[in-house]
Parts: C-alpha cells; structure tokens; sequence
C-alpha cells in the first residue's frame, strides 16, 4: 500500500485498542468497517446501512468505498 493510500485510509478509518477492541471503525465512531460490506454482502443498500447507522455519513461511505476498489485494481494490476 502506497503512502497516498495509507493517508486515504486514515482519514476514513480508526482503529483503537481501546475501541471496539481495536477493530477499524469509520473514523469519529463505534461502527466498524466490516460491517458496511457485510451489510452490502447481504442486499443491503447504502441508505439502509446509513439509516441503522446514522453516525457514519454519505460521504464516509462513499470514500472508503471508493478506496476499497482502488485497492482492488490495485491489486489485480500486480
């Protein structure tokens, strides 16, 4: 992972041993990054997921996914 996408990642995700037990959460709450895939694995939708989570805004969502993806490409073009 290049340096610009560490700094991507941190401005999105947190993880604190003292927080959830050290499990990556969206950055500023208690909600772990997992459980956004999960949710979408499921048929969730974004609105869906947002709604039972309303400390995690549009914007957080749509950041990390976007990095997820990059992370993906990035991966397949190795």
């Amino acid at each position: 992972m290049d340096a610009d996408t560490k700094h991507r990642m941190s401005e999105i995700v947190s993880t604190d041993p003292d927080l959830m037990h050290g499990t990556p959460c969206f950055r500023g709450t208690r909600v772990p990054v997992r459980l956004l895939l999960d949710d979408l694995k499921s048929g969730y939708t974004v609105e869906q997921f947002l709604e039972g989570c309303p400390t995690v805004s549009r914007e957080q969502v749509e950041r990390y996914l976007e990095l997820v993806q990059d992370l993906v490409t990035e991966c397949d073009e190795s």
